[in-house]
């Protein structure tokens, strides 16, 4: 009898523990600029973050483990280090998502790399985010030069036609924020502007924290531009937008790069009719043709139903697909050590028109996704329509008269 009492007590402990262990939970780092002058869009991306493993550790978890994300607040390019440290060395996170800015991507990353630590970035789109040849960085979204590719693909397919002018006949401006995003974006805008034989006047960059930017209106007014490419953060897209409206200047096309521009806070801020018909190229938005971006409408309904509204930017959902994808390919393995994660990028393969961002997942060259792509929005009567390209479009472009 005692035997079988000490028999019945081993086996319900060694159950337990058998429990206990399918309920162990693996820490993931989030890290965005949640305060500072970065947050809106940094707590938007993180917001896609949290609903991707909500969702994941609804359907069980990943390898049985629920996964818990650890914050970290990227304020700063100094304290996106400092935190990116003590979610490795403190937290012990076995990788790290992040992180929307550039700049403070570029930073974290360079200590999680040092470390051994797996770095998935959702959002930043500069350049030097891949091009460092780091081992454990990887990018899903897209990048730099596909925003500036696109813009230029745009005025040259449908905005000079749509202006009454041939390519090679407008005036075009380049603004920008001087941080590794704005200065990458414009970079390539220069690039791919030469090569399709465009008249760039002017190609001027500012800190994203200025107060004004009348005298840089005024000049864009002077030199006569068509159309002006601004690469910004919600604050200079406000503050851009409102001076040139109270300076009377009314360029043909304004198409903003991302950032403000494809917030609707900032079309709030400035008032519809100011904001309308200026085009925005960026990440996948919300009112795009469906039949391409299957799943949109379920992370509309998730965010709506966690965060009690719509959806601020594209950035969540974004961030959204590109972590559980992550997540789904490392349910798929065993363990979470540093090359089990990176071997199991290796296998992702998911093509274009099957998510709810429209684009496809493969990691090619310095671990970017291959398949990621923007596309064109404009505002039009207070809200942003995709209008580019055509298979993704729910209206057509529209101009002033």
């Amino acid at each position: 009898m005692r035997k079988s009492v000490v028999a019945a007590s081993v086996a319900a402990v060694v159950l337990g523990l058998a429990a206990g262990a399918a309920r162990a939970d693996v820490k993931f780092g989030a890290l965005y600029p949640f305060s500072g002058q970065l947050a809106l869009l940094g707590e938007e991306s993180a917001r896609g973050l949290e609903l991707a493993v909500e969702e994941i550790n609804a359907a069980g978890g990943v390898q049985g483990e629920k996964v818990v994300l650890v914050r970290g607040d990227a304020v700063d390019n100094n304290q996106a280090i400092g935190e990116a440290r003590r979610l490795i060395s403190l937290e012990r996170v076995v990788a790290l998502f992040g992180t929307y800015s550039s700049a403070r991507s570029i930073a974290a990353s360079q200590v999680a790399e040092l470390a051994g630590v797996p770095y998935f970035e959702l959002g930043a789109v500069a350049d030097e985010v891949t091009g460092r040849g780091l081992k454990f960085l990887y990018r899903t979204n897209p990048t730099a030069e596909d925003m500036a590719k696109l813009a230029v693909e745009m005025i040259v397919n449908k905005v000079a036609g749509g202006l009454g002018k041939k390519p090679e006949e407008l005036k075009i401006g380049i603004i920008h924020e001087d941080s590794n995003y704005g200065t990458s974006v414009a970079g390539h805008q220069k690039k791919y502007a030469a090569a399709a034989k465009l008249n760039v006047v002017t190609s001027q960059a500012y800190p994203a924290s200025t107060v004004d930017m009348s005298s840089l209106v005024l000049d864009l007014k002077r030199r006569g531009v068509d159309i002006v490419m601004q690469t910004s953060y919600q604050n200079d897209s406000v503050l851009f937008l409102q001076q040139a409206n109270e300076a009377g200047f009314k360029p043909g096309a304004i198409i903003g790069g991302g950032g403000g521009y494809s917030m609707q806070p900032t079309a709030d801020a400035v008032g519809h009719g100011v904001i309308e018909g200026v085009l925005d190229t960026d990440f996948t938005q919300f009112l795009v043709n469906t039949k391409y971006t299957p799943g949109i409408e379920g992370f509309v309904e998730a965010y709506k139903k966690k965060y009690n509204g719509n959806p601020r930017s594209g950035h969540s959902l974004n961030n959204y697909v590109g972590a559980k994808l992550i997540l789904q390919e490392l349910n798929k393995t065993k363990g979470f050590t540093p090359d089990t994660i990176t071997k199991a990028m290796k296998n992702l393969d998911v093509k274009a028109g099957t998510t709810a961002v429209g684009y496809g997942f493969k990691f090619g060259t310095n671990n970017q996704n291959e398949r990621a792509a923007m596309m064109g929005m404009q505002w039009q009567n207070g809200k942003l329509v995709t209008v580019y390209p055509d298979e993704a479009a729910v209206s057509p472009m529209q101009f002033r008269k």
